[in-house]
C-alpha cells in the first residue's frame, strides 16, 4: 500500500473530485484532504493512499505536474510523519512547549525549555505587566 502526498491543489478540490482524478491509474482505497482545524477550510493538500504500488507510481508519473483548477499538481510519495521537511523555528505546540526554534537558548530537552542552567539558583522575581 502507497500513501501519495498531493500538494497544491485548488482550495475548492473535493475527496471526490480527487478520486476520480486517481482512478484511471488504479485502486484507490482513501482520500484525505487536511482542513485547518479552526475554519474547516482545506489546506491545499491531501494525501491518497493506493493498495498497488505500481499503480502508484503510475499515477505519480502521470499526475505530477498537472494542472487542475488553474494550479500544477505536485504529486510524490508520502514521507511519514516525522521525517517532513526542515525544522522551522519560533512558535509553540500544543502541549504548551516550545517547538525547539527561537527561544530554546540551553539546548537539548526534546522541545521543552531548557533548566540546566537555573537548577541551583534562586528564583528571580517577575516584573508586574500593567
Amino acid at each position: 500500500m502507497k500513501s501519495l502526498f498531493v500538494g497544491n491543489m485548488s482550495f475548492q478540490m473535493t475527496e471526490d473530485e480527487l478520486r476520480e482524478l486517481f482512478a484511471p491509474f488504479g485502486q484507490v482505497t482513501r482520500v484525505h484532504i487536511a482542513k485547518d482545524r479552526e475554519t474547516g477550510r482545506a489546506r491545499g493538500f491531501a494525501f491518497v493512499e493506493m493498495p498497488n504500488d505500481a499503480e502508484a507510481a503510475a499515477a505519480i508519473q502521470g499526475l505530477d505536474g498537472k494542472e487542475v483548477g488553474g494550479r500544477n499538481l505536485k504529486v510524490n510519495e508520502a514521507r511519514p510523519k516525522g521525517e517532513g521537511g526542515p525544522k522551522r523555528g519560533g512558535g509553540f505546540d500544543k502541549g504548551g512547549g516550545n517547538r525547539g526554534g527561537g527561544g530554546n537558548r540551553g539546548g537539548g530537552g526534546k522541545g521543552r525549555f531548557s533548566t540546566e542552567d537555573y537548577r541551583e539558583s534562586p528564583r528571580q522575581p517577575r516584573e508586574p505587566r500593567w
